[in-house]
């Protein structure tokens, strides 16, 4: 059987996405994003962890970003793991960052205000679901929504 990398993440932004531009014409943003797990203890004491994950996008996906994300959005995140090493004080190091194949926004603006928010072109439409090119779906609505019901309230050390 062949291994799985896969990923899947709803959180929020920790801090507003930095996008470069290469020379190749292509992008890539890097933010990260919190995820806090809220459970109960043996003393029945609400309690929540809350992860860091350090994510990438790239192209299209890395563009959206760059135009529509901040700190504090909160996204779903499909994609995977990746690990990379680098030196530094001549001591090798490690990262594992995500990255995202698949990003949906899932903020809700508030009626009545602008948050200067404009729906992407059909041009951008699949850059924003989608990383790499799959087959039609039938319809839009076939990709799923993570149900968020059973989530609790936020943890006030987060900065959003």
């Amino acid at each position: 059987m062949a291994g799985v990398n896969k990923v899947i993440l709803v959180g929020h932004l920790g801090r507003d996405p930095e996008v470069r531009h290469l020379e190749g014409g292509a992008s890539v943003a890097s933010f990260s994003l919190a995820t806090t797990e809220n459970y109960t203890d043996r003393d029945g004491n609400k309690q929540s962890q809350t992860e860091w994950h350090n994510v990438v996008m790239w192209r299209g996906l890395a563009t959206i970003a760059e135009r529509y994300l901040k700190k504090g959005s909160k996204i779903y995140v499909e994609g995977k793991l990746s690990t990379r090493s680098y030196e530094k004080d001549g001591i090798t190091r490690y990262t594992t960052d995500v990255v995202a194949r698949e990003m949906q926004m899932l903020d809700n603006r508030p009626e009545g205000q602008d948050s200067g928010y404009v729906p992407p072109t059909a041009a951008d439409a699949p850059a924003a679901v989608n990383a790499t090119p799959s087959a039609p779906s039938a319809s839009p609505a076939a990709t799923p929504t993570p149900d968020l019901s059973s989530t609790e309230g936020g943890n006030d050390d987060l900065p959003f």
